[in-house]
């Protein structure tokens, strides 16, 4: 990866940018509106938000303000725990287009699985809502879709009816919350690793490790953590609201971290998970 509009290939051999730009716990309103047209103007072409970020309009706004051309644009968003289900999936689906102002989405993700919401039936809901997807796919009004916070156990259950095999999931990674076991699975299977909350919710920052190797650089904490990322073919999908920090988050590719440095950044734990744990989340 030379810049930030370079790409990953996903299994279906759609092409998505490889780093993102998040959006959440950023209400609608003009600072995500600006926010997202800042980003876009920092040269991220690739957009994430969600239903239950309840921002979708504003970053549909955003992006008709950039002024780029749709194409040139890699959109996400993410259907609502509470709406799984075949039916109850189509229909969010076209408020989520409306609220965008798309005629099509680039990714659509099932945001979590909710074994706490569905109980005994959880199972069958996350199937129901994978042959949802599949619809939609089929109808060509999602160029790609895929799974948020599964992990091995949530992703077979899916594949057990599965006629489309998912081609993302997105995750809590992080330096203190790495996902091994989970990432290396998904790589298994081709399924394309992304990382939300790639800084840890500023968690790293301070980390003297990672000041460290960044210095030898010249580089920030953020960018030794999200270059550390990409060099694992992980896709990072950070935010920030300071066009600054947007600017910093993108020059991540004018450097190479050595194999022994990632080791150490790797090595420095699994005990930092900073959101909820997929079979428990209870919304």
């Amino acid at each position: 990866m030379k810049n930030i509009r370079d790409c990953f290939v996903l299994n279906n051999g759609v092409k998505i940018p490889c780093v993102g730009y998040g959006t959440w716990r950023t209400p609608d309103g003009i600072d995500t509106v600006q926010a997202v047209r800042e980003a876009i103007g920092c040269g991220y072409r690739h957009i994430d938000t969600a239903q239950l970020y309840g921002n979708e309009e504003s970053v549909g706004k955003g992006i008709k303000e950039s002024g780029l051309n749709r194409s040139e644009l890699f959109v996400t968003t993410k259907l609502k725990n509470t709406d799984q289900g075949y039916d109850s999936t189509l229909r969010p689906f076209e408020g989520s287009m409306k609220r965008l102002g798309l005629d099509y989405l680039d990714l659509y993700l099932i945001h979590w699985p909710v074994p706490a919401v569905f109980k005994d039936d959880w199972k069958q809901v996350s199937r129901d809502t994978w042959r949802a997807f599949e619809r939609l796919y089929g109808e060509g009004l999602v160029r790609s879709i895929g799974l948020s916070n599964f992990l091995p156990h949530h992703i077979d259950n899916i594949e057990v009816s599965a006629h489309i095999k998912p081609s993302v999931d997105q995750l809590e990674i992080h330096p203190f919350f790495t996902q091994k076991e989970t990432a290396a699975y998904c790589r298994r299977k081709g399924i394309q690793v992304q990382a939300w909350s790639p800084l840890g919710h500023g968690t790293i920052l301070d980390n003297p490790v990672i000041k460290e190797i960044g210095l030898r650089y010249h580089k920030t904490a953020a960018q030794t953590a999200l270059r550390w990322e990409l060099q694992q073919d992980i896709l990072p999908i950070p935010k920030s609201l300071n066009p600054e920090r947007m600017a910093q988050n993108a020059d991540i590719f004018d450097f190479n971290l050595t194999q022994e440095e990632c080791l150490r950044i790797t090595g420095l734990g699994e005990t930092g998970r900073t959101g909820p744990d997929p079979d428990n989340i209870d919304f």
